[in-house]
């Protein structure tokens, strides 16, 4: 199982996440390899109240909601196998409303949803790296959850298939989730270990 080098000529694949350790993350953005830091205290509490407000709502319904670690490959659409595919994410949270994009290695296309938690190794990547893909690959709503700050920015795709501008939110709010109308995440509880 090679491990990705510092060479920074060498473009990773599919292909090369599948034989990397299972204990390991590892994300793919452009084949530039990155290794995720194991996440604080903190970051695991604010998915898991995410997680079960969002689970919760979902009880039922088609839609599905993954916590990481969760493979979702973001392929441009040109791809015709693994190793083709250079843009591989394991986000905090996904949420998926069709299940033909599911296989047993996770997500291949563009979720509904995803909601990323910031630490401090993460920023550039979730706040531009990341935020760009996403838009591009047509996710449907995204969050940048920064628990320093707790602060939420919701970005929802428009017609223009372009993120709008952000709405932003303090631990003092509640959200309504703009792919399900009816579903209200109380900040509050999310934030209430910080």
């Amino acid at each position: 199982m090679p491990l990705p080098s510092k060479n920074p000529e060498k473009k990773y694949t599919y292909e090369d996440y599948l034989n990397w350790p299972e204990e390991e993350r590892w994300e793919i953005i452009d084949g530039i390899a990155y290794m995720q830091a194991a996440p604080s205290r903190i970051h695991q509490e604010i998915l898991m109240e995410l997680s079960k407000q969002i689970a919760n709502y979902l009880t039922g319904k088609p839609c599905k909601v993954y916590p990481a670690p969760f493979c979702v490959r973001l392929p441009k659409g040109d791809e015709k196998s693994d190793k083709d595919i250079k843009n591989v994410v394991e986000p905090d949270i996904t949420i998926v409303c069709d299940p033909s994009k599911l296989d047993e290695k996770g997500c291949n296309g563009a979720p509904d949803m995803i909601i990323e938690i910031m630490s401090p190794s993460s920023g550039k990547k979730d706040r531009v790296e990341k935020f760009n893909k996403y838009e591009k690959a047509g996710v449907r709503e995204y969050w940048v959850v920064e628990p320093d700050e707790k602060l939420v920015s919701v970005f929802v795709l428009q017609e223009n298939k372009r993120y709008g501008r952000p709405e932003m939110y303090t631990d003092e709010d509640k959200v309504q989730v703009s792919i399900f109308p009816d579903l209200i995440i109380d900040l509050k509880s999310a934030f209430l270990s910080k």
